[in-house]
């Protein structure tokens, strides 16, 4: 179909493209990463003798021993499947942009019959009048549209072009640096490694393996688990993970893998913002109690005086709103959780919820630092391990770290005095 047939009012295509064709190679591509994951499967099951024994077992090992198949074929089946994902991406804005240039169609149609009908008024009349000027403004500003239309479109085709190509870059036959595989690692896993590191944060204030104040580790364990959860959002492979998840109810294992990722670090992120919100907020309450008379003499300072006088008054605001954010922090790590309330239950929750805390905590903390270990190890990086952790951490997101985060939002919203 032409540009012409397809938005014959604009005259031109500013969404080219087949949207059914985008769909049918990311079909194509997704089953096809779907193979080369069973056959890394299958090569390291018959590897580690698993599946085959026998002299002609050992004889196909020691061909494959060290060589590049298995490692291929498992970055083959992610590049592939992130490929996939970016087509799949693509199709849903390349529909957006069409559907955006057919609206624009139809306001083009609009406004040259319009334009039209000023013209045969006009030439009726046998003069010009404002009713053509302005219709023929009318045009010009939806054809105007149409190619900031085209801009996006094409911007969006490069930048979705450039995503393929970084997802299919291993595929390429050359052997990668040591420090570029050490570099897609850590852009690969980053959201991973700071979970785990805020989830370690934990162990440590738990266990007081360290003389630093649980208040800091609680704070910088939110502060690791909220640039996790911005960077897990904003992750079109994740994004796109969860909207198959909810829409096309694919729940495989990266969707619930996906899904308690972007909620643990949400979860492990509130508290700390709340505490650091609040403290800033109280701090000019404390600074006013604090600060004594300005007095009279201060108009007699001189400039240099006020300068100096201005940065005391600075620093001790600094200071002012760090104590606070302190306290509130220190109070929150301290709070304690939903189902410890009086309120819930009578209390008769809380002596379970402090035996199941700690080794809840260090649940988090081993299922954490082993997906980080997984993304190193081909050994430990398979399905079936994948299914445990989320096993896991399913029931310990539920059931520990949401009513945590919801007692620690409680006593600071409310106080101690009530939260207690």
């Amino acid at each position: 179909m032409t540009a012409a047939s397809r938005y014959p009012h604009l005259g031109f295509d500013p969404a080219p493209g087949s949207t059914d064709l985008v769909r049918d190679v990311r079909r194509k591509l997704a089953d096809c990463a779907k193979e080369m994951e069973r056959a890394h499967s299958k090569v390291t099951k018959l590897m580690n003798g698993s599946y085959w024994e026998g002299d002609a077992a050992v004889a196909f090992r020691a061909q494959l021993e060290g060589g590049p198949l298995p490692l291929n074929l498992r970055n083959g089946a992610r590049s592939v499947d992130r490929a996939a994902r970016q087509l799949d991406l693509w199709g849903t804005e390349l529909e957006e942009f069409q559907r955006r240039a057919k609206t624009l169609d139809g306001e083009a149609k609009e406004a040259r019959e319009a334009l039209q009908r000023a013209r045969g008024d006009a030439d009726e009349a046998g003069q010009g009048h404002s009713a053509l000027h302005t219709a023929q403004g009318d045009l010009d500003d939806v054809l105007k549209r149409a190619r900031s239309l085209a801009g996006e479109h094409e911007e969006a085709a490069h930048r979705r072009a450039r995503h393929l190509g970084d997802a299919t870059h291993r595929l390429a036959p050359h052997e990668p640096s040591g420090w570029d595989r050490f570099t897609d690692w850590l852009g690969d896993n980053l959201p991973d490694i700071l979970s785990a590191c805020a989830a370690v944060l934990g162990v440590i204030a738990l266990l007081g393996l360290t003389a630093v104040a649980p208040w800091m580790l609680f704070l910088a364990a939110g502060l690791l688990s909220g640039a996790a959860f911005g960077l897990r959002v904003s992750d079109p492979e994740v994004l796109s993970s969860l909207e198959d998840g909810f829409t096309k109810g694919e729940l495989d294992i990266d969707f619930w893998g996906n899904l308690l990722g972007v909620a643990g670090d949400f979860l492990g992120m509130l508290p700390g913002l709340g505490a650091v919100a609040k403290g800033a907020m109280k701090a000019p309450e404390l600074l006013a109690a604090t600060a004594g008379p300005v007095g009279e003499a201060e108009g007699v300072l001189t400039l240099a005086q006020k300068i100096a006088r201005a940065g005391v008054r600075a620093g001790t605001s600094i200071r002012t709103v760090g104590v606070s954010i302190r306290t509130e922090a220190a109070a929150a790590e301290g709070a304690v959780s939903l189902l410890s309330h009086p309120r819930v239950l009578g209390g008769r929750l809380a002596p379970i919820v402090e035996k199941v805390d700690g080794p809840a905590t260090l649940l988090g903390a081993g299922t954490a630092v082993y997906g980080v270990a997984s993304s190193l190890a081909d050994a430990l990086d398979n399905s079936a391990a994948k299914t445990v952790t989320n096993l896991l951490d399913g029931p310990r997101t539920l059931g520990v770290d949401a009513p945590a985060t919801v007692g620690a939002l409680h006593f600071l919203l409310r106080g101690a005095g009530e939260a207690s």
